[in-house]
């Protein structure tokens, strides 16, 4: 695209231009200007003037810029002369770069938000199996992303929110709800293997339906409802023939499910219409600190004191390597805590569906990943059952995607 810059400047007499423009410089140009060809053209202008249009083939040495004069003129108030320089325009190069640096950004976002998956989902349950306290794990998990989110805002790597009232009452059921969705998720990973906790976890899709449609009144779309036929049909098939079925793992990855589905529809209830909203990634960084604040007396209470001094020393005399211990729950919490950052700055440069897709892909890529480390047996039918409900997930994200685009003005 060329765009135009118009010089005016005012005449008294009939210009004759031909002159000036062949053995003067103009300081808007250059100081002199190549043209081998003028070609006049008689029009009439808006404004009822005659307008004569010099076309020039030519072009600034200085600047090599293409240019060509316009006379309007009316014959008893003498004349104006125009003087159009058309530029070459490189935005569509800029814009073209500029969408393959967003395309390797997020590219490299999404391979850290799956890497970081993986480790956490391995180092998380290698530390359940030899320390089955899943309350305190978590609240050790939040209390690591806690001093995360205060050392990134004393730094200001990120924003600091000013919250208001309304606002803390706004997010602490959203906050009571993560608490619940992360707990039950480690019992389940603490009873079960980690392929069938997400195969389970894969069931979100359908509470999502369901809540939707019973809290905020959403009637679902054909597709929709279709998409969840093979999704509740694969996890069935998977929990049938399930080698580590536990009904306590099974019963609490299904409530991880209703839990963290019920923080979806609180937050778009009691988020929505708030003047002063939040950003994702501070309306998860708030909901970790007010997690921590919540579980650490609930995992006191359940469990009683299972990090102190004391209690690691006499777990060491037992043959519990401590050190290993504390290095793997460490990591488990760093994973955790910034792959939920990863994914929600991955939610703000992405619209909803296409998040969906990408931690459906997330799924199947951890699944994949512990099955190989844990060397977890899978039968033929259990894998056709895994299979069939991430196919679910991914129709859902498709249906959804056709729901959400617009129908054209002439449909």
């Amino acid at each position: 695209m060329l765009s135009t810059a118009l010089p005016l400047s005012l005449s008294t007499p009939v210009l004759r231009p031909q002159k000036p423009l062949y053995c003067q410089s103009s300081p808007r140009f250059g100081p002199c200007i190549n043209l081998p060809s003028l070609k006049p053209l008689d029009t009439i202008c808006c404004h009822g003037f005659s307008r004569r249009k010099t076309s020039l083939s030519g072009s600034c040495l200085s600047c090599n810029t293409r240019i060509s004069a316009f006379i309007c003129r009316n014959h008893g108030y003498g004349s104006i002369k125009v003087w159009a320089a058309s530029v070459p325009d490189s935005t569509g190069e800029f814009e073209k770069s500029g969408d393959v640096a967003r395309t390797m950004q997020l590219g490299a976002m999404f391979g850290i938000w799956y890497l970081l998956n993986i480790y956490f989902n391995i180092f998380n349950k290698q530390v359940l199996k030899v320390y089955p306290f899943p309350a305190t794990i978590t609240a050790f998990q939040f209390g690591c992303g806690t001093v995360m989110i205060i050392i990134m805002w004393a730094l200001n790597l990120c924003n600091r929110p000013k919250l208001t009232r309304p606002q803390i009452l706004a997010i602490l059921p959203l906050a009571v709800a993560h608490t619940f969705g992360n707990l039950l998720t480690n019992v389940s990973l603490g009873k079960v293997a980690v392929s069938f906790t997400h195969t389970i976890k894969a069931l979100e899709p359908f509470f999502t339906v369901l809540f939707a449609a019973l809290f905020l009144g959403e009637t679902p779309a054909f597709w929709v409802l279709s998409s969840l036929v093979p999704l509740v049909g694969g996890v069935g098939l998977a929990s049938l023939t399930e080698v580590s079925f536990n009904w306590i793992g099974f019963c609490s990855a299904m409530a991880s499910n209703v839990t963290n589905q019920s923080r979806n529809v609180f937050s778009k209830k009691l988020m929505v219409n708030k003047e002063e909203t939040l950003d994702n990634v501070n309306l998860f960084s708030v909901i970790t600190i007010i997690s921590f604040i919540l579980l650490v007396p609930a995992a006191i209470f359940m469990e009683g004191f299972k990090f102190t001094p004391s209690y690691l020393q006499s777990a060491a005399n037992q043959g519990l390597n401590v050190k290993e211990l504390c290095i793997r729950s460490l990591l488990a919490g760093f994973c955790l805590h910034s792959y939920q950052q990863v994914s929600y700055m991955i939610l703000q440069m992405v619209d909803p569906v296409t998040h969906a897709v990408g931690n459906c892909v997330k799924r199947v890529v951890v699944i994949v990943s512990s099955v190989i480390f844990f060397q977890t047996p899978v039968s033929p039918i259990n894998s056709i059952g895994t299979a069939m409900s991430l196919a679910g997930v991914f129709l859902y994200s498709r249906a959804k995607r056709m729901k959400s685009k617009p129908k054209p003005k002439g449909a």
